[in-house]
């Protein structure tokens, strides 16, 4: 039986190796933009909504490899607005399930040291009920442990990227990325959040100490901690 502890660590091993997966030898992300039938390539802008979606896509062959060499299988949420965005299921024992939830945040330019923070999504009925449903792919309290897998990036100037741009395949080179200097991380979905009307402090975890990038707290779940919720994520 895999335990929470166990697969954390095989998922920080495995985020480790994600940084030279979608980058070039200059930091840049690989990805240049959309390629169509008579290959001109067209550029993206660095719009985070954007860059996650398309870094979810970029990334899902090697969490399918991931998966299936721990003996896990991977199961997409069904509808855009349900938690989390994939579910590990043991093959071996399909009441073990971990949730993985992608998030994505830039560094800020004037403070790199300091990125924008994150954005948790929704606790709705399914966190206050932990039998629940609703807007979730199964229920809370049946997941072993809830993670995210964090993307911090630097965002091109605006002033770099032309949106309208198209260029042969054989000019690639030349397309200035969206985003460049990606790093990954793990870490349980609770310890990413924090109190909005805290201290002003930047939140500080193992994570975020091995990444020399700090965040404000975005989240406010003082209420939770109050009746325990947050001692399970």
């Amino acid at each position: 039986m895999t335990t929470k502890s166990q697969f954390e660590k095989s998922l920080k091993t495995f985020a480790k190796t994600l940084t030279k997966h979608v980058s070039t030898d200059d930091g840049q992300w690989t990805v240049k933009g959309f390629i169509d039938t008579f290959r001109n390539v067209y550029t993206i802008s660095s719009d985070t909504k954007i860059v996650s979606k398309i870094l979810e896509i970029h990334l899902f062959p090697k969490i399918l490899a991931f998966a299936e060499e721990q003996g896990f299988a991977v199961v997409l949420a069904e509808h855009q607005n349900y938690y989390p965005d994939i579910s590990f299921v043991l093959k071996a024992d399909e009441s073990v399930k971990f949730a993985i939830d992608f998030k994505t945040t830039y560094r800020k330019p004037d403070k790199p040291w300091l990125c924008n923070g994150f954005t948790l999504g929704s606790h709705g009925k399914y966190f206050q009920d932990r039998t629940s449903t609703k807007n979730i792919q199964f229920p809370y309290a049946s997941y072993s442990g809830h993670f995210c897998l964090g993307i911090i990036y630097d965002r091109a100037e605006d002033a770099t990227i032309d949106e309208t741009r198209s260029c042969p395949l054989d000019e690639l080179q030349s397309i200035i990325s969206a985003i460049s200097n990606i790093q990954f991380f793990v870490a349980e979905k609770w310890r990413i959040a924090s109190d909005k009307g805290g201290s002003g402090i930047p939140q500080i975890s193992e994570a975020f100490r091995e990444l020399g990038v700090y965040f404000l707290g975005r989240a406010c779940f003082r209420s939770w901690e109050k009746i325990g919720l947050m001692t399970t994520g």
